[in-house]
């Protein structure tokens, strides 16, 4: 071989990206599976590239000997003191050979393990780029379909977005540009797979980071998101500077930085939340823009009763269950709101048709539901708060479901 392969391995490692030790080694293995599969593996042989001629050196090895049984792997001493004056029975003797001697079907072998030795590089290239980028967000063009699953062209690599990931109400082209969070990347025989979603939580998370500086720079903090894809979103955010309102921040100037969060999840809706390690008036604020009477917590069950006035039961629920939903996960304590009328007992049938029966979400297990109310005197007397108690939201008054203790 006397083609200096110099230039052609660093035009290869710049162009495909691959490490130049990796390349070397490629073309090693080739050249000796070449060499091999001429002298049908009768030889002990040894491939090393030599970086200052440019060119991959085949060396046999064979034992020197008194006398030669096997011609192939044996040298008599007379004949290796020709190569090596010095040499003496029982050593090694290394002798180089004419890599042009290959035939044209070796050559072939040798360029198919190039090629093969690439393309694992390749893979594990991009696995090695993309395995630490879980939980970014990536630009990406739509490349085509498979069986309802998105090819998405990164660039480097080629990602999927599974039809699970995507959102019901949106639609792509090919040749569309899309951004999506990147959920995970798995390494499998076909290559490195990377998995895109524009359902998770993460991606609006992601989006807020980018659109709002305080929270890149951690002086606002996201505490918490629940969504809803496609519908609604809730976040909740806090400021660790006392000088700066945190829903402010991620609202911007007329409302600038949400709205281009809402355009980027196609309309998307997003209720902004100060966080606050008072459960109570957390939960009064994840349920907005309902009005909150009076909450009990329940610390033992991490479950909250929240009252909420007659016209406003429906309003807190939300359309099919989705506001309170959403707020049960957020805060991820079991929500059991109801009215005034049916705290204090009253039967609901005797009510006008328009009032709505209580509702139940645990967070944890996602069961939601209607809940039947308690109308028997017991119940009353047991649910019932003493009229001192029974103060506004206002006064932030909570007490505890279990011994009725205003805390």
């Amino acid at each position: 071989m006397t083609t200096n392969l110099n230039h052609i391995i660093d035009q290869v490692v710049k162009d495909k990206g691959v490490d130049r030790q990796v390349l070397i080694e490629a073309l090693e293995s080739a050249v000796l599976s070449a060499a091999n599969k001429k002298y049908r593996n009768t030889r002990d042989l040894e491939a090393h590239y030599n970086d200052e001629l440019g060119e991959v050196e085949v060396f046999e090895f064979v034992t020197v000997v008194d006398e030669v049984e096997d011609s192939y792997k044996e040298i008599e001493i007379e004949e290796a003191r020709e190569v090596d004056p010095e040499v003496e029975v029982g050593d090694e003797l290394g002798m180089k050979m004419d890599a042009s001697n290959f035939s044209r079907i070796a050559a072939q072998t040798a360029k198919q393990v190039i090629i093969q030795k690439v393309r694992e590089a390749e893979r594990e290239g991009v696995y090695n780029d993309f395995k630490d980028r879980v939980g970014e967000l990536v630009n990406g063009i739509v490349r085509r379909y498979e069986r309802g699953d998105l090819i998405i062209d990164l660039g480097k690599a080629e990602a999927i977005l599974p039809h699970r990931e995507q959102v019901f109400r949106e639609s792509y082209r090919q040749g569309d540009r899309i951004r999506a969070y990147i959920s995970d990347v798995k390494l499998s025989t076909k290559g490195p797979q990377i998995v895109l979603s524009r359902t998770h939580e993460g991606l609006v998370a992601s989006l807020f980071v980018s659109e709002v500086p305080e929270i890149a720079e951690g002086i606002v903090e996201l505490r918490g998101v629940s969504r809803e894809p496609g519908s609604r979103s809730k976040i909740a955010v806090v400021s660790n500077d006392h000088d700066v309102d945190p829903v402010g921040a991620c609202v911007g100037m007329r409302g600038a930085r949400v709205q281009n969060v809402v355009t980027e999840l196609r309309g998307e809706k997003i209720d902004i939340i100060p966080w606050s390690d008072d459960i109570a008036q957390f939960a009064c604020s994840a349920l907005a823009p309902a009005e909150v009477t009076r909450v009990y917590v329940d610390k033992d069950e991490n479950s909250l009763e929240i009252i909420v006035p007659d016209d406003q039961l429906s309003l807190a629920i939300g359309k099919k269950g989705q506001n309170v939903r959403l707020a049960a996960k957020l805060i991820s304590w079991r929500i059991d709101i109801k009215s005034e009328s049916q705290a204090a007992g009253v039967n609901v049938e005797e009510k006008e048709e328009k009032q709505s029966p209580g509702y139940v979400v645990d967070p944890a297990t996602g069961e939601e539901g209607e809940k039947e109310v308690e109308t028997s005197e017991e119940a009353v007397a047991e649910k019932a708060p003493d009229e001192e108690s029974a103060a506004p939201v206002e006064e932030e008054v909570v007490a505890d479901a279990d011994d009725g203790e205003t805390v």
